[in-house]
């Protein structure tokens, strides 16, 4: 079966740069591409593909929260993250959905195009999360955890994070509670500080 490859980001610019890099480049000419997680999960109910580059964060949500979807309907689907946050920050999260392969946003064209190719042709080992360094405090949070802070960090109170990730208010203030107690800060806007810090958003 020849390579079909998605790719998700909500940037029109970066989606038709990274399709430009791989059908020029690398040669792979079944490109399509979506920006919303759930335009993400319609279009891979409704076709095979191979290879998924995906964003952290697209216009409607977080793609931890859409990932286990993604894994139950292709087990074996190569998935990419390409995208500015430090991967380490979501390294615990991604791991047990086997993703082994990450391209920072910052990377120049050449290490771009060497880390697509690996990946586009499934070399092994891929690029390695735990080979990079830690970007405490915020490294090695749980999934639940991540989409919390996701949404704490644009600002959205616990009503409306608890509505969004279908979880209850209670559930969402632990998860809270937990993200305060990992970074040590008081309060939404100490979190925003240390998260700007560190590059997190």
């Amino acid at each position: 079966m020849p390579n079909k490859l998605l790719i998700a980001d909500d940037h029109s610019m970066t989606r038709k740069g990274l399709k430009l890099l791989v059908e020029c480049h690398i040669g792979k000419e079944w490109v399509q591409e979506v920006w919303t997680c759930n335009q993400l999960l319609k279009e891979l109910r409704s076709k095979t593909y191979t290879h998924l580059i995906l964003d952290i964060f697209l216009s409607d949500g977080s793609a931890l929260e859409v990932i286990p979807a993604i894994r139950s309907l292709y087990p074996e689907l190569e998935i990419l993250i390409f995208s500015m946050q430090p991967i380490p920050v979501y390294e615990r999260a991604l791991m047990p959905y086997r993703i082994g392969y990450f391209v920072s946003k910052e990377a120049n064209e050449i290490e771009t195009l060497r880390l697509m190719g690996q990946f586009l042709t499934n070399q092994r080992p891929a690029p390695s999360f735990g080979k990079r360094g830690g970007a405490l405090p915020f490294s090695g949070m749980p999934a639940r955890e991540m989409d919390v802070l996701h949404y704490l960090l644009k600002g959205w109170k616990t009503t409306k994070i608890a509505d969004t990730l279908n979880l209850s208010v209670s559930t969402v203030s632990t998860l809270k509670s937990r993200i305060f107690e990992r970074t040590k800060t008081r309060n939404v806007i100490e979190l925003m500080e240390l998260a700007n810090i560190h590059n997190v958003n």
